[in-house]
């Protein structure tokens, strides 16, 4: 038998505060789950922002922030939302927005900074947007940051000694991902990052051609799809917040500490005969 355990990162590896700008409204959100809030209306498209937080923090902050996107070329992926949208769709509204300021997404970067300030482990820094495609313009301004819980690093050795396979599946930009990969020790190219809900499912069906059991640990809506495809659905609640009952109703297991998954993987070694997982 071979066993393959697919891992969100915020809020499952990672221990993430999450900060949220409404630039309607003017509003500090503090601690938020952007994924929920992302879900709240149908229209609503989560983005992630290719750059690094010192040079947001170093951009004039009146400037619209669709021209400081522009003006520096930077990129962006799309990580979640209940409607299909292309990237050129998405484009026409992120570089031509004219309501959102550089200062907005300071605002976030700034209260996440303070913070994760005082955290001694990897701190991994990702922003974003909450575009509306309705009414063609930026909501919400997003900035996260965290660092692995306590026992995620010795977790995946742990699996890895168990000859168990371990891959990231998640929203998250690339590079953020890889820096926690090497920390946690999980190859590079079993990383995949700005993965939409749809994409994380196709990763865990994919997987399961390769492998007789695929394990998927989340904890949030965007982790559902995957959860339902996955052989043994894993709900994390290590991250403190509200989830839909969908996510209880799709798990096999509901756990408080990442390290729980290895008891989980050796409760499967043990049913299942011919298993070469070492228990």
């Amino acid at each position: 038998m071979t066993i393959a355990v697919v891992f969100d990162s915020a809020g499952t590896l990672l221990r993430t505060y999450r900060a949220a700008k409404d630039v309607f409204e003017g509003t500090l959100l503090g601690d938020v789950e952007s994924t929920t809030l992302t879900f709240d209306d149908a229209d609503r498209i989560l983005i992630l922002i290719n750059v690094h937080s010192e040079d947001v923090m170093k951009g004039d902050k009146d400037q619209l922030l669709s021209a400081f996107l522009r003006d520096h070329c930077i990129d962006f992926g799309v990580s979640c939302g209940r409607k299909v949208i292309t990237q050129d769709d998405v484009a026409a509204i992120l570089y031509h927005e004219e309501h959102a300021v550089v200062g907005d997404l300071q605002e976030t970067i700034r209260d996440v900074w303070v913070r994760c300030s005082k955290q001694k482990t990897i701190m991994a820094i990702n922003s974003g947007a909450i575009l509306n495609i309705r009414t063609r313009s930026i909501e919400f301004t997003l900035t996260a940051g965290g660092s692995p819980f306590p026992g995620a690093k010795e977790t995946i050795t742990r699996l890895h000694q168990m000859g168990v396979a371990t891959f990231i599946a998640s929203g998250d930009r690339g590079s953020k991902l890889e820096r926690m990969g090497d920390y946690l020790g999980i190859p590079r190219d079993r990383i995949y990052g700005v993965a939409t809900p749809t994409m994380k499912a196709q990763i865990v069906q994919d997987l399961k051609k390769e492998y007789s059991t695929v394990l998927m640990v989340g904890d949030g809506i965007n982790d559902l799809r995957a959860m339902r495809e996955s052989d043994i659905a894993i709900l994390s609640e290590q991250q403190p917040g509200e989830r839909i009952e969908a996510l209880f109703n799709t798990a096999d297991y509901v756990i408080t500490e990442v390290c729980e998954v290895i008891g989980i993987v050796e409760g499967i070694a043990r049913v299942e005969p011919g298993s070469s997982v070492p228990i």
